[in-house]
């Protein structure tokens, strides 16, 4: 299982890395023709910041155990976000992504729930965009002022971190940014691969440069910008919610096979000691046997 595992975050992770090009090039495309805008009066509602009364949160978990403390983690920092929000008086709604945490969430009918919805064992854009149009109705709706994405960051194969980043409202050119503010290109993000030196599993850094394309200084529009920026922003947002699901699976089965790794270690370990126990009782009793019948000759001389 370790195995498969392991040969599971490799695909996770170059599905990572090969939709870098395209988000990298779409954030390009979003500074460009901010640039190009900036005296415009633009009134973009999912860059539209409003005074926050209601967030929604999208809790991406796993589908199956059997992966260590991945789900416990996140599903613990999803109930201290939820905590604190409640600490500032602030009403909340939760979008749970992933059988674990609809489970968690369904025996706990005192969270409001807004939407259940299940991963799949590869992310696709279809699951994608079923989010990204919840989130986007509710934020344009004005039914939540904010929507924060709570997922696991792949960071290497012993170690990931659950995080929250602020989905909506996005900053004027397209970037995802945290709940204190802190803004994350996409050229900014780190991604690993799974390969092998000296016959061991180890973890390397990806050094892959995604080509962009060059934007004229002086490129025109012909469409109105309002209607260019309503259709790269969804994009782009549907995009950054698809690499948080491809994150969190890479984190998932990675963790998983740190698990199993443990499990055939910790197995190993009790066969052995198993082993030992065996051949111990069965000297004692042999030993046992060579002295009944010593004592037994002795008593016949």
């Amino acid at each position: 299982m370790k195995l498969v595992a392991a040969a599971k975050v490799r695909r996770a992770q170059e599905a990572v890395v090969n939709g870098r090009p395209f988000s990298e090039t779409l954030v390009e495309v979003l500074y460009s023709i901010n640039e190009q805008l900036q005296t415009e009066d633009i009134d973009a509602p999912l860059t539209k910041v409003r005074p926050v009364k209601k967030v929604a949160l999208v809790v991406v978990t796993g589908d199956r155990g059997l992966c260590g403390g991945f789900n416990n983690s996140i599903i613990k920092k999803a109930e201290s976000r939820i905590a604190e929000l409640k600490r500032l008086g602030l009403d909340y709604t939760v979008i749970s992504v992933g059988k674990k945490g609809n489970s968690y969430f369904i025996r706990r009918p005192y969270i409001p729930v807004d939407r259940f919805l299940e991963g799949g064992t590869l992310p696709t854009t279809k699951e994608a965009q079923a989010i990204a149009d919840d989130v986007f109705s509710l934020f344009v709706s004005e039914e939540v002022d904010k929507v924060e994405l709570l997922y696991t960051k792949f960071v290497s194969l012993v170690k990931s971190d659950p995080v929250i980043h602020t989905l909506l409202p996005l900053s004027p050119k397209g970037e995802i940014c945290d709940i204190n503010g802190v803004c994350v290109d996409a050229a900014e993000d780190e991604f690993f691969r799974l390969t092998t030196k000296e016959g061991k599993l180890t973890v390397e850094r990806d050094s892959i440069n995604a080509k962009t394309v060059d934007f004229s200084p002086i490129l025109q529009f012909e469409q109105d910008p309002v209607q260019i920026l309503d259709a790269l922003l969804p994009l782009y947002l549907n995009s950054q919610i698809l690499r948080a699901l491809q994150e969190s699976l890479a984190s998932e089965l990675a963790a998983r096979m740190s698990a199993m790794s443990n499990a055939t270690d910790n197995a190993n370990e009790l066969k052995k000691t198993l082993s030992m126990k065996y051949n111990r009782e069965r000297q004692a009793k042999i030993t046992g046997e060579i002295l009944e019948i010593v004592a037994g000759a002795e008593a016949l001389v």
